[in-house]
């Protein structure tokens, strides 16, 4: 095989003048929202779990850093979908959101629409596409996520192409799950539905990366995401968004009368009436069946008012996800308990420009708005409604706090409490002189606090001091060209037990390799160098044209062995091996191996889980140390500790990255947990018979095939599945209409 050249990139001085010239011309600024169902025109609101206020707020924090002068370009990564379910718009790879701001949807996973709990497969595919879009357009000067999902991707980019990070949870698993809960018995249905381990632990590593969280409150700072291990109050940064006030104002005393009002008047026997207006997509959070109890147990409110739930848009509701179907079956089902036929209106679509219309159609009939939520992060509607001129009655859980503390122009509530929700209703309707003093309140508040231009001036602010100083290593701002042998495709393997074990298989491999100079050869092990080195020599293997040894945290090319400069920058961000000793070797159950498993970036230990704590606990340790790295587990009894940037899963994407590799050029085969990460994303995944139980979750991951045999014979049999060596098929792939 072809000797490797040992000459590689570094950081230069002119390529670092180079980014910091391009700041001076102005930030390129990427958001990340993974939803997939945003476009620029008429957002839908409401019409599933995932088109709720985020949307809008995505969108509006784009355009509005886009007219910033100190801002070059803004883009909103998304998901692309093509599904005959949804709008044609959602298929579109690019949207101009407005002058230097615009909307690239990344194709990964199956084409089709899925709920974003379905999501979590694919989000390592999502950071390989980003890379490849990167690479085309370049780097960015700061990337931000937003929720859960685009927190854990946008991490890992960080991570990987050392770019300052900034996250907003908007709703936080823990808090969910806490207000979920409540009066449950069976909170495995719960996490199974929601998935909150996987989320909890993307806004762990989220709040681990983050140089800044953008929160909207201080009730969000203090009693949210305080319930996190890296809970770091110095990087929260209360930024609250703003409102539209373009589109959501007052009603002119000649305001006509506005459309949809004739699809309320179906509803209604009554429909001058003052309206208790809610609008919210039917989600259980949302409490919508507690309103409409406390609505049909209240004679005063149904003698004073009509019931308004805008519940997003549907056709049919047995097209709608089982959850929110449920919600409306419920809401559906108490309408009839309390016969409230001719009282309430529930219509089955609305388009965007109808918001601010029934805002001030609302406002107009002296009615009120009332958001019953059991968690509000924020709760865009309630700037919407205050800025029209609508009095609002709101939770008493997170956003809606400062709001009201803000724009005076609502009462709180606690949204178990029937009566308190009865009597604040109540208040807001028998009250002229209050409601009055109320809805100007709305009006001069919402725009005195919460304007976007408002949250732009103060986040780019915030941002000039991150980029200013930020101890973020710089990377490389486009892949070099390549300097390993001209390779067509590359096969990177384990060692133990995946390559070794069944001599004649690793023979065979061996030979495949000299026979085919095209495929480039990369070793990725836990173990050392040195012993890495011994083992190749001791099975017969050529020579690796990369190796990576140490658990992901030691990177070397060809014979000589040279050493990856720049991987060598990134892998000790954060990292103080001599405090992790000292927090681990106190935890019972956990014992130092010997030092021939222990090198400058890898800390081993062996595992007695009949006495240790989970991993999940171990890293809670660390955390609440104030540590950051990762705990790898192999084969049951192997616990690997090493830094943040570290891990296969990060040298394999840097190699690709660095070299220009594409992801589907490169097949991964492994046998135990240190394996897991690198097998993950759109490179070829191969998991050899004899693995780990630690891998079992990867079995419905696409891109992944476990195969019949163990050992080479595996990787052999992975290659041939393939088709590795001529032209690649993925059968695997899960791309689907």
């Amino acid at each position: 095989m072809p000797e490797t050249k040992t000459e590689e990139p570094s950081e230069t001085a002119s390529s670092r003048s180079r980014r910091l010239l391009d700041r001076e011309n102005g930030l390129k600024i990427t958001l990340i929202s993974l939803h997939g169902l945003i476009r620029a025109h008429e957002p839908e609101l409401g019409c599933d779990a995932d088109t709720g206020g985020q949307v809008i707020y995505v969108l509006e924090l784009a355009r509005e850093l886009a007219s910033q002068p100190q801002v070059r370009e803004v883009e909103l990564l998304t998901r692309q979908i093509i599904d005959p379910k949804v709008s044609d718009d959602y298929a579109q790879l690019e949207e101009e959101i407005s002058e230097n701001a615009k909307l690239i949807r990344i194709p990964f996973g199956p084409r089709r629409y899925l709920k974003k709990e379905a999501l979590w497969p694919y989000v390592d595919h999502f950071v390989d596409q980003t890379l490849v879009h990167f690479r085309r357009t370049g780097i960015p000067d700061i990337i931000h996520g937003h929720y859960a999902d685009a927190g854990l991707a946008g991490a890992q980019l960080s991570r990987l192409l050392h770019v300052p990070y900034i996250f907003t949870g908007h709703s936080l698993g823990r808090v969910k799950r806490q207000r979920l809960s409540l009066n449950k018995d069976n909170l495995d249905s719960l996490d199974r539905r929601y998935k909150f381990s996987l989320r909890t632990e993307a806004e762990e590593i989220a709040l681990e990366t983050a140089s800044m969280v953008v929160t909207s409150t201080t009730q969000e700072v203090q009693q949210q995401y305080e319930l996190y291990d890296h809970y770091v109050p110095s990087r929260m940064e209360v930024i609250p968004p703003g409102v539209d006030l373009s589109r959501f104002a007052p009603p002119a005393p000649d305001w006509p009368r506005p459309a949809i009002a004739d699809s309320l008047d179906h509803f209604l026997r009554d429909p001058n009436k003052p309206m208790i207006l809610t609008m919210a997509r039917p989600d259980e959070r949302k409490n919508l069946t507690k309103l409409v109890d406390v609505y049909g147990q209240s004679e005063q409110l149904q003698k004073l008012a009509n019931l308004v739930l805008i519940m997003g848009s549907r056709d049919d509701m047995l097209d709608l996800p089982k959850a929110q179907r449920r919600v409306l079956d419920s809401v559906l089902h108490r309408i009839d308990k309390h016969d409230l036929y001719g009282r309430v209106a529930y219509p089955k679509t609305h388009s965007p420009s109808d918001v601010p219309e029934l805002y001030r159609y609302a406002a107009q009939g002296k009615g009120v708005f009332i958001n019953p939520a059991l968690t509000e992060p924020f709760g865009l509607t309630l700037l919407e409604a205050g800025a029209t001129g609508l009095p609002i009655v709101a939770t008493n859980d997170g956003g809606p706090r400062d709001i009201i503390a803000n724009c005076s122009n609502g009462l709180l509530i606690d949204p178990l409490d029937d009566e308190m929700i009865e009597k604040a209703l109540l208040r807001t309707l028998t009250e002229p002189d209050q409601w009055e003093a109320w809805s100007k309140a709305g009006i001069d508040g919402t725009r005195k606090h919460y304007s976007w231009s408002n949250h732009a001036h103060r986040y780019l602010r915030d941002l000039d001091d991150i980029l200013e100083h930020s101890s973020v290593p710089a990377l490389v701002s486009a892949p070099r060209a390549r300097r390993l042998p001209e390779f067509d495709r590359l096969i990177v393997t384990d060692l133990d037990n995946t390559l070794s074990g069944d001599n004649e298989a690793l023979a065979e491999f061996a030979a495949m390799l000299e026979q085919n100079d095209h495929i480039g050869f990369a070793i990725a092990t836990g173990r050392r160098l040195d012993s890495a080195m011994e083992l190749i020599e001791q099975l017969g293997l050529p020579r690796p044209d990369v190796i990576d040894t140490d658990a992901g945290t030691q990177l070397h090319y060809g014979k000589k062995l040279t050493p990856d400069r720049s991987w060598r920058k990134q892998i000790d961000y954060a990292w103080k091996p001599d405090e992790i000793r000292k927090v681990l070797d106190e935890i019972p159950g956990l014992f130092r191996q010997d030092d021939s498993h222990q090198s400058e970036f890898k800390i081993s230990y062996e595992m007695d889980t009949k006495v240790a704590p989970s991993t999940m606990q171990i890293k809670k340790h660390l955390r609440s140390a104030g540590l950051r790295a990762k705990v790898l587990l192999s084969l049951g009894m192997y616990l690997d500790i090493i830094p943040v940037r570290g891990g296969s899963e990060m040298t394999i994407r840097h190699l690709m990255w660095k070299w220009g590799f594409s992801a589907e050029h490169v097949l991964v085969a492994g046998d135990s947990g240190n394996d897991a990460g690198m097998l993950q994303g759109r490179s070829l995944g191969v998991v050899v018979a004899n693995y780990s139980p630690e891998l079992n979750r990867l079995r419905n991951h696409p891109r992944i095939y476990f195969a019949e045999h163990s050992h080479a014979r595996g990787i052999i049999e992975g290659i041939e599945y393939y088709n590795f060596l001529e032209n690649i098929v993925i059968p695997n792939d899960q791309i689907e209409s």
